[in-house]
């Protein structure tokens, strides 16, 4: 969030934003959901390129949400073909990180 509202930069906002915002979302649906990694991944990714499907229609006008703050953050505000690419990367990441924690000698 800190990144969408204070960052007006070329890469972090419109990329490395995006793919942070999948890891979040892979974080979250791994701490409440009974989810393996990939399936994980896999519904972090369709959350993204739904969002972006969300932009590509306009709706946060159909939901007369267009000034709302929050939920132009939340819901972004522009279709972009490159976000497809930054959320794949995001779940890649997960994935990855996954991994790296799996094999973590310290993991408890």
């Amino acid at each position: 969030m800190v990144i969408a509202l204070f960052v007006r930069d070329r890469f972090v906002r419109p990329y490395l934003g995006d793919v942070l915002a999948v890891v979040l979302v892979y974080c979250g649906l791994r701490a409440v959901l009974p989810l393996r990694p990939v399936p994980a991944a896999a519904l972090a990714f369709a959350i993204g390129v739904l969002v972006e499907i969300g932009q590509a229609v306009g709706i946060l006008d159909m939901l007369g949400l267009r000034d709302n703050q929050i939920a132009a953050v939340v819901l972004g505000t522009g279709f972009e073909w490159h976000d497809f690419v930054a959320y794949a990367a995001g779940a890649a990441l997960s994935l990855i990180g996954e991994r790296i924690f799996a094999r973590s000698p310290t993991r408890g």
